[in-house]
C-alpha cells in the first residue's frame, strides 16, 4: 500500500486562497505564469505521495469565473517536433491535448500564443489549425532589445509590438508545454499594454518546483534538479531574498538569473518595485502541505534513480549529452543512493539471467522485466520466441492479482499463431514474439471466450502506478503499452535487438 506524504486537499485550499489574496493586492488584473505541468504532473505526484496529478486543474475549476487561461507554445519547439517524454507527444500535439483536457475540465482557452514566432513553416501549420477550429491564435515575436537594453523592451518597438490579448477577468492563468514557452515575455508584454492603457495589473509566478521553504539538499528539491539535468537547471539559495529578509529560501538558477533584469522592466513598466526578491513573486504552498517528511524523502529518491535510468537510455538513444547523466550520478552520490536501491532492478537483472541460461544455444538478446505491486510482492518476467519481456511480466502479475494458477494459460495458442502470421507474413515483421500492445488485444479476445482471461483482463487498472524495471530498453509497442498501463518504468540502456531501425 502506498504511503502518503502530502495533504492533497490542504494544497488545494491554501494555494487557492494565496492566488486570490496575490489578486487582491491589485487594483486591475494579475497575470500569474503557470510553471510545471498544468495536467498530469506526474513528476509531483511520484515525489509527493499524495499530490493529485491533476490538482492544478482542480485549482482552476474553483477560479474559473475570475479567471482567462492564455497558453504559450514557442515556435522553435513546434518547428523541431520536441517531445514530451511522459506522453511520447510533441509539444504542439500537448497543447492541442492541453485545450481538450481544459474543456473536459469546463474549462476554456481564451487564446493560444505562438511566442518568438519567425514564420517557421510548421509554426504557420500550427497557427492554421488551430483557428480553422475556432481558437484564437496570437503570434508575438522575439522581444527586441531582451533582454540588456530595457528601454527598448519597455516600448512600442519591444512589447509594444506585441499585438494585445484582451482578456475580462481579473485573474489571467498563462500557461504552456514546457520550459522556454514564452509564459514570462507574454506576461510582461500584457503588463506593458496595460498600463498603457491606465490599467493597474500584476505579475506573480506560481511554480511548484522547487519548493521554497524546505532545504536545498532536501530530495524533493534535489529530485528537481534531476528532473531538468538535461537543460542544466540547479538549485540555489535566493541571494535576494536572504539579503532583503535575511532568511533563507530557496530558488532555482533561471529565476535568480533573471530577476535582475525582470526588476528592472517590471519598475519600468509600473513605476516601482513590485517584488524585493525572484521568491517574493512566487505564489507555491505546496511545502506546507508535507504532512510525512520520510515518506516525502522516500519518493524523491526513488525519482532521482528513475532519471538516472532514464538519462543512460537517452544518451545512448543520442537525446542527451554524457554531462547531463554525469549531474544525475553526481546528485545520487550526495544523497547516498544507487540505481540497485530501486527495488524492481535486480530481480529484472535475474530474470534476464534465467532466460540466456534458458536459451542456450539459441540466437537473440535475453530480456528481463520485473514488477513490485502494490501489496510489496515483485513479479518477474523474460522473453521467449512467443513473447516481449514486458508482455510475460504483464500476464504473470494480473495472474498474481486474480489468483491464478502458473501453469494455466491466458492466450489461446489460436489467437497468439494469428498474430504471429500477421506479423510475419502481412507486415513482414522479423520478430513474431508478442510485444505488449498486441498482448493486451490478445488478452481481450480471449476474455471473450475464456473467463479465466477475463479475470486477468479485469485486474489491468491494479497495476497503475506500480514500479517497473526492463534489462532493455522496450519497443515501441511495449513502451506504448505500459505507457496506457501507467506503471512506473525504468529500463537499463541495452538495445532490445541488433537492428538499428525498430518500427
Amino acid at each position: 500500500m502506498v504511503k502518503i506524504g502530502f495533504d492533497n486537499e490542504k494544497y488545494l485550499k491554501e494555494q487557492t486562497d494565496a492566488i486570490l489574496d496575490r489578486v487582491a493586492q491589485f487594483n486591475s488584473k494579475l497575470y500569474l505564469e503557470f510553471g510545471g505541468k498544468l495536467v498530469f504532473d506526474f513528476h509531483a505526484s511520484r515525489v509527493l505521495p499524495g499530490f493529485h496529478p491533476s490538482v492544478k486543474m482542480q485549482l482552476l475549476q474553483q477560479l474559473k469565473e475570475k479567471a482567462n487561461i492564455l497558453l504559450c507554445i514557442y515556435a522553435g519547439d513546434i518547428e523541431r517536433k520536441k517531445v514530451r517524454a511522459d506522453f511520447g507527444i510533441t509539444y504542439d500535439v500537448d497543447a492541442l491535448r492541453l485545450i481538450d483536457d481544459l474543456n473536459g475540465w469546463g474549462l476554456s482557452v481564451t487564446a493560444v500564443i505562438i511566442t518568438r514566432f519567425d514564420n517557421q513553416p510548421a509554426a504557420i501549420i500550427f497557427k492554421n489549425k488551430l483557428e480553422r477550429r475556432g481558437v484564437k491564435v496570437y503570434t508575438h515575436r522575439y522581444t527586441k532589445g531582451y533582454p540588456t537594453d530595457v528601454d527598448t523592451v519597455v516600448s512600442d518597438e519591444g512589447y509594444g509590438a506585441n499585438e494585445y490579448i484582451e482578456t475580462d477577468r481579473p485573474l489571467v492563468i498563462v500557461t504552456g508545454p514546457g520550459p522556454g514557452s514564452g509564459k514570462l515575455a507574454t506576461c510582461l508584454s500584457q503588463l506593458y499594454h496595460d498600463y498603457r492603457r491606465g490599467l493597474k495589473s500584476g505579475y506573480a509566478k506560481f511554480e511548484t518546483f522547487p519548493i521554497w521553504n524546505i532545504s536545498l539538499k532536501h530530495p524533493v528539491n534535489v529530485a528537481y534538479e534531476a528532473a531538468t539535468a538535461d537543460i542544466g537547471d540547479f538549485n540555489m539559495i535566493d541571494p535576494f531574498h536572504l539579503e532583503a529578509y535575511g532568511e533563507t529560501s530557496i530558488n532555482y538558477n533561471r529565476d535568480v538569473e533573471v530577476f535582475p533584469v525582470l526588476k528592472r522592466i517590471v519598475k519600468k513598466i509600473v513605476g516601482k518595485t513590485l517584488y524585493k526578491s525572484p521568491t517574493d513573486m512566487g505564489v507555491n504552498r505546496a511545502g506546507f502541505s508535507i504532512v510525512d517528511d520520510t515518506v516525502v524523502q522516500q519518493a524523491a529518491k526513488q525519482e532521482i534513480i528513475r532519471r538516472y535510468f532514464r538519462y543512460r537510455c537517452e544518451y545512448v538513444m543520442g537525446f542527451v549529452e554524457k554531462d547531463t547523466v554525469q549531474r544525475v550520478e553526481l546528485l545520487m552520490d550526495n544523497l547516498n543512493i544507487k540505481p540497485e536501491n530501486r527495488m524492481v532492478v535486480e530481480p529484472a537483472r535475474s530474470a534476464a539471467v534465467e532466460a540466456k541460461e534458458k536459451g542456450k544455444g539459441n540466437e537473440g538478446i535475453f530480456c528481463g522485466a520485473a514488477i513490485q505491486l502494490h501489496n510489496g510482492s515483485i513479479i518477474t518476467g523474460k522473453n521467449s520466441v512467443y513473447m516481449h519481456a514486458a508482455s510475460s511480466l504483464v500476464l504473470n502479475a494480473v495472474k498474481i492479482l486474480a489468483d491464478i494458477p502458473d501453469k494455466i494459460h491466458l492466450l489461446s495458442p489460436i489467437v497468439i499463431e494469428s498474430i504471429a502470421n500477421l506479423d510475419k507474413h502481412i507486415l513482414n515483421k522479423k520478430s513474431t514474439s508478442l510485444d505488449l500492445e498486441e498482448t493486451l488485444i490478445a488478452l481481450s479476445i480471449s476474455a471473450t471466450t475464456n473467463p479465466t482471461a477475463q479475470l486477468a483482463l479485469e485486474r489491468l487498472g491494479e497495476l497503475k502506478n506500480c514500479e517497473i524495471h526492463m534489462t532493455h530498453i522496450p519497443t515501441p509497442g511495449d513502451e506504448e503499452g505500459l505507457r496506457k498501463l501507467g506503471v512506473n518504468l525504468t529500463s537499463d540502456p541495452n538495445f532490445s535487438t541488433n537492428s538499428l531501425f525498430v518500427s
